[in-house]
C-alpha cells in the first residue's frame, strides 16, 4: 500500500525531446496534408510534374530503368485498385445484398465507392515517386537492364490488364466514375407537347 502511494507521487516523465520535434513535425506535416486535401487539381498537377521530373532524370542520367520499371508496375496497381470497387461484384455470392450502382431509372443512386479512394491514390502515387527519385541518387539501384525488353513488357502487362478490367467492368455493368446524381425524366414531363 505504502508503495502505491510513492508511486502516485513520482512525477510523469515528460517525452524526450527528439520524441517531441518528431511529434511537431508530424503534426505539421498532417497540417499541411489537411489543407491541401480538397485541392484536387492542384494536388495531381503537383504529382504529374514530380513524375514528369522523375522521367527526366531517367532520360537524361540513361540509368535506374529497374526503378522505373518497378515504380510503374506499383503505379498500375494503384490505378486499378481506383478503378475497382470496394465490394467487388465477381466475390458477391447475394446480388441483392451489398451497394450497387443503379441500372434502372427507378432504382436509388449510390455513388461509385472505390477499393483506393481518389486521395489514397493520389498520396501513394506521391510517396512511391518521391521514393523512386530518391533512390535514384544511389548507384546501387542503378541495375543494368536492357530497357526496351522492360518496356515493352509493361505495355503488354498493362494492356492485358486493362483489357481484364474493362470485361469486369461490362460484366457487371459498373463505371468508376460518379459525376453526381443523375436527373431522370418523369413519363409526364416527357409526354407534354412543347409550349409555343
Amino acid at each position: 500500500m505504502m508503495q502505491d502511494v510513492l508511486e502516485a507521487n513520482e512525477p510523469i516523465a515528460q517525452p524526450g525531446l527528439i520524441q517531441r520535434i518528431s511529434t511537431s513535425i508530424s503534426r505539421l506535416y498532417q497540417h499541411y496534408l489537411d489543407k491541401w486535401t480538397p485541392h484536387t487539381a492542384s494536388r495531381w498537377a503537383f504529382t504529374l510534374a514530380l513524375i514528369f521530373g522523375f522521367m527526366v532524370r531517367i532520360m537524361l542520367r540513361q540509368g535506374w530503368y529497374i526503378v522505373c520499371y518497378a515504380l510503374g508496375i506499383y503505379h498500375l496497381n494503384l490505378f486499378l485498385a481506383f478503378l475497382t470497387p470496394k465490394i467487388d461484384p465477381a466475390f458477391s455470392h447475394d446480388d441483392d445484398d451489398g451497394p450497387g450502382l443503379p441500372t434502372k431509372a427507378n432504382e436509388e443512386f449510390r455513388p461509385f465507392m472505390r477499393r483506393l479512394p481518389e486521395f489514397k491514390f493520389w498520396y501513394s502515387v506521391t510517396k512511391s515517386t518521391l521514393v523512386a527519385f530518391f533512390c535514384t541518387f544511389f548507384q546501387v539501384f542503378n541495375v543494368p537492364v536492357f530497357w526496351p525488353i522492360l518496356v515493352m513488357y509493361f505495355i503488354t502487362l498493362f494492356c492485358i490488364t486493362m483489357k481484364r478490367q474493362i470485361k469486369h467492368m461490362i460484366k457487371y455493368k459498373y463505371l468508376p466514375f460518379s459525376l453526381g446524381k443523375p436527373r431522370y425524366q418523369t413519363q409526364e414531363n416527357s409526354s407534354k407537347p412543347p409550349a409555343h
